[in-house]
């Protein structure tokens, strides 16, 4: 492959693996995704290819598509183990992030709910709404009628609205805020103060540490601040298990405030909140080694403030 080819794949390689990305939640994933396209590229007949943009977008999406559609990965995410990959404010694979959708498209709570959609539902979601593409060019991406890919973002609009009943961005000075005082009160045994930072339809959910096969799952405002409580209690069987006596740091991960434990410079455990009203409205505790691999490779390149914590 001659270098023009090379650079003209390289120019949008950052693009191709944000859309990935939205797609399948998963860094790792979607960097498969996209060099699997550097692959079809390099064998294509580019001379053939007029819109080399549309192409690579076409392939990505395919890929992506197939993937979302293959029976292991629908028993993966059916079994219940599955949260989206976290990834630290900055990271390019976060993609555009000039309009609220595009912001939105990629929050943990929004990629969760797009597993709910049919994978055509979600391509034409992730392609409308944070790419900006016209049904026109989201038909040809699909092979699909321009009439199907306006009825599949209108069903996706719905869904997620419907699942998602929050308030419009939260302001992220006021949202790290509200994880702060929230911080402070799962620090200290101020149960009462907990629940009163919480929203009436609170969630949480958890991956154990990967030390489960199933997600832990809470719901009402007492069972999420018990589930607090005991999460940020320190304990000698936790530092083991993290290899040491945490730091405390507050950061932005997709978007939004996170709690993030750092051990020597390595995140062993992560907490992402979805703030609404000045309130919290759902948390997200991901500990295991896979899920986190990206964002330490982030973090280690990263100038963190101060922790809020500096040894838990």
């Amino acid at each position: 492959m001659d270098s023009a080819a090379i650079d003209r794949f390289e120019a949008g390689r950052g693009r191709l693996a944000s859309l990935a990305y939205r797609l399948l939640g998963s860094a790792a994933d979607a960097e498969d995704a996209v060099q699997d396209a550097f692959l079809r590229w390099q064998a294509a007949d580019r001379e053939r290819v007029e819109v080399p943009e549309a192409w690579l977008t076409k392939v990505v999406t395919n890929l992506c598509l197939d993937r979302l559609r293959s029976a292991q990965v629908r028993h993966e995410r059916a079994a219940g183990a599955w949260l989206p990959e976290p990834l630290l404010e900055g990271d390019p694979m976060l993609g555009p992030a000039d309009t609220f959708e595009q912001r939105e498209s990629v929050s943990l709570a929004v990629l969760t709910l797009l597993e709910r959609l049919s994978p055509a539902e979600r391509a034409v979601y992730v392609l409308r709404e944070a790419f900006s593409y016209s049904h026109a060019e989201i038909a040809g991406i699909l092979d699909i009628t321009e009439s199907a890919s306006q009825q599949h973002v209108h069903r996706a609009r719905i869904r997620v609205a419907a699942e998602r009943r929050r308030g419009g961005e939260a302001d992220p000075a006021s949202a790290r805020r509200v994880v702060e005082e929230f911080l402070a009160a799962a620090t200290s045994g101020r149960t009462e103060r907990l629940v009163a930072l919480l929203t009436d339809d609170v969630t949480a959910v958890s991956d154990g540490a990967g030390l489960g096969k199933r997600l832990l799952r809470y719901k009402t405002r007492e069972r999420v601040a018990s589930y607090v409580r005991a999460g940020f209690k320190p304990t000698p069987a936790k530092r083991r298990l993290a290899g040491g006596s945490p730091a405390i740091h507050i950061a932005l991960v997709n978007g939004s405030p996170a709690v993030l434990a750092v051990v020597d410079d390595r995140v062993v455990g992560a907490v992402a909140f979805e703030v609404s009203d000045g309130k919290v409205a759902s948390l997200r505790g991901i500990a295991a080694a896979d899920r986190l691999a990206r964002l330490n490779e982030a973090w280690r390149q990263h100038e963190p403030d101060a922790p809020v914590i500096s040894a838990w």
